[in-house]
């Protein structure tokens, strides 16, 4: 930790406020809120912070910034405002880049109805967002058959209208529109019919054909019957509406429910929108999430997100979880609604089953988001394709087998062959080589016999060679194992050498190395399979000299058997300290009378 950054620490004060954490770039990496500025801010610094992505964050921050708020309302506003401006790492983040759209009642004399992604304070109101498109112009075309409202961008204002300065269009003649720019219809009249849209658009469905069907009988007994053969037709429209919204709830309640799936960097949240009892919308949200992200967060980042723009929010908002935040968010809902809200999780009930289904939904889209990006890799990790890429191979490399040579000066020499299907490792297929044509230390030799050996097995067997051949060495190692290959007979085989010293790639016929990205991910695959090859070969050979030393030195005492001596080494650990331990150690472990072989037999020596 810098000094600045402890300075800073030792200087918070306990006040409700925002905090930024910035990296060595100074580019801000988190955003949160807190009602205490010092005990939230500490207890990132503390020994045991949290989770894997909280510790990967705070060794990551190098600097920070309050802003000091009067109170923690005022913290969460600001703060959701600073993560939909600055986008930071470690926040949790909308997926998509663009806004969603809304429906616009626009606040003029004779109201427009028109779809938009843009959300001012200028008096209108705002139905959505509509994560679906499809959804909002459905809602948008049957509001145009059911209502004559205008489909015209004219500027109506009473001055404009009184001068005569527009002209009805096709849509009066058509009988879609009831021709405001001339005023064929009175203002009062035109807002009647948009408040009934307004209604539509809130779910209240059956409040206004209740509310139709008693002007529809005024009508009659006024004896206006054109007027309630109009609203006739308008309630028949509406009712058909109605039946396809699903009851949920008997109760009549207005509630919107979220629930969140998320696995991975992964996350999305449903979110069932229930007005008088009837879920009349579903919406989806994509988010971009970090590893260990915990769910209280993302519950709290979603609601957010969902109520930030000039949203309906329902008198109950029901969860699976409680939000990290929630007193605070509870006020914030209370004031941008204007009365009392609620957050809450049912414990039992028709609630605790509409969470569930809609939880239900939730998984789906995170399914239909992750079976879309292995469909984009074509089911590989990416890491796969990068290898293809930097090695310009005609198909995927989703078989690499890999050889690793091991010895100690000559002696006990061994090779390992590791497999990796899709950039995983395939531990069933690994196998394991004693070389027996080659004496002393000739990495080339021991190549060529190991190459030679498992690639005539696959020719005998008719098996099919890998995607791609892959040594741990330099040009020399991949040369005998190409000169190997070629006299076998084998052709269109990619094969490569990865060198340790400078991590570079070498491939056949080519004196140079391949100049790969040291931060590609199909160079880092490469090294993770040449280092699992490595640890594979390293392990068989300690194991081959293990058994080697007993049988040369321990078991060559008479009296003294394989067992006794795998039991000498593992308490002791070699022979030296074995020869150099006291006798009532070795009487401990082996007894008296194979002790004193033991020493008769170092004595001797």
């Amino acid at each position: 930790m810098n000094p600045k950054l402890q300075t800073n620490l030792k200087n918070l004060p306990a006040s409700p406020g925002v905090y930024q954490f910035l990296n060595k770039n100074n580019k801000v990496i988190y955003v949160g809120k807190a009602k205490n500025l010092k005990s939230r801010v500490r207890s990132y610094f503390q020994e045991n912070p949290g989770s894997a992505k909280t510790v990967a964050m705070v060794s990551k921050i190098d600097d920070l910034q309050l802003v000091v708020t009067d109170s923690e309302l005022e913290a969460l506003i600001l703060e959701n405002n600073l993560i939909k401006e600055l986008k930071p790492r470690y926040n949790v983040n909308l997926r998509d880049d663009k806004s969603f759209p809304f429906i616009k009642v626009t606040n003029e004399l004779f109201p427009r109805i028109y779809p938009t992604r843009k959300v001012f304070n200028d008096g209108s109101k705002y139905f959505g967002p509509y994560t679906d498109v499809r959804s909002m112009r459905g809602s948008l075309k049957m509001i145009n058959q059911i209502f004559k409202i205008r489909s015209c961008k004219l500027d109506l204002t009473e001055k404009s209208i009184a001068d005569k300065k527009f002209k009805v269009c096709l849509d009066y003649h058509i009988n879609k529109c009831d021709g405001p720019c001339e005023y064929l219809v009175s203002a009062s009249a035109y807002n009647e019919m948009v408040d009934e849209v307004i209604k539509l658009l809130k779910g209240k469905t059956d409040d206004l054909i209740k509310d139709l069907k008693s002007r529809m009988q005024s009508a009659v007994e006024n004896l206006e019957y054109e007027k309630a053969a109009e609203l006739r037709d308008k309630i028949g429209q509406l009712n058909s509406i109605s039946s396809k919204q699903k009851i949920v709830n008997d109760d009549n309640e207005d509630r919107d429910i979220f629930a969140i799936a998320y696995e991975g960097k992964d996350s999305t949240c449903a979110v069932f929108n229930i007005r008088s009892g009837k879920l009349i919308g579903k919406k989806q949200l994509k988010l971009a999430i970090e590893e260990g992200e915990e769910l209280a967060n993302i519950y709290s980042a979603a609601i957010k997100f969902y109520y930030c723009d000039q949203v309906e929010i329902p008198r109950d908002v029901i969860v699976e979880i409680t939000p990290e935040d929630s007193d605070a968010l509870t006020e914030w809902l209370r004031m941008k609604s204007n009365m009392k809200t609620k957050i809450f999780v049912p414990q039992r009930g028709d609630l605790k089953s509409l969470v569930k289904m809609c939880k239900e939904n939730a998984i789906l889209q995170l399914k239909e988001i992750q079976l879309q990006k292995m469909k984009n890799l074509g089911n590989v990790s990416y890491s796969v394709s990068a290898l293809q890429r930097d090695l310009r191979l005609k198909t995927l490399p989703r078989k690499i087998e890999c050889f690793d040579i091991s010895n100690l000066q000559g002696t006990d020499t061994v090779a390992s062959m590791v497999v990796f299907e899709d950039g995983k490792p395939k531990k069933s297929l690994y196998r394991k080589f004693i070389i027996k044509t080659v004496e002393g230390p000739d990495d080339f030799s021991s190549m060529r016999e190991v190459i030679e050996r498992r690639y005539t097995r696959l020719r005998e067997e008719a098996q099919p060679l890998p995607d791609l051949i892959m040594v741990d060495g330099g040009k020399g190692q991949l040369s005998s194992a190409v000169e190997i290959l070629d006299n076998l007979g084998l052709s269109n085989y990619n094969i490569i050498g990865l060198a340790k010293r400078l991590e570079e790639v070498f491939l056949p016929n080519n004196s140079d190395p391949e100049l790969i990205p040291k931060t590609s991910s199909g160079l880092k695959l490469l090294q993770q399979v040449r280092d699992e090859a490595h640890r594979f070969a390293i392990t068989f050979h300690r194991a081959r000299r293990s058994k080697r030393t007993i049988k040369s030195v321990l078991t060559d005492i008479k009296g003294i058997g394989p067992s006794i001596a795998k039991k000498l080494l593992e308490t002791f650990g070699s022979v030296d300290s074995i020869q150099n331990a006291a006798s009532d150690d070795l009487v401990k472990v082996i007894g008296k009378k194979k002790t004193e072989l033991l020493l008769q037999y170092f004595k001797n020596k």
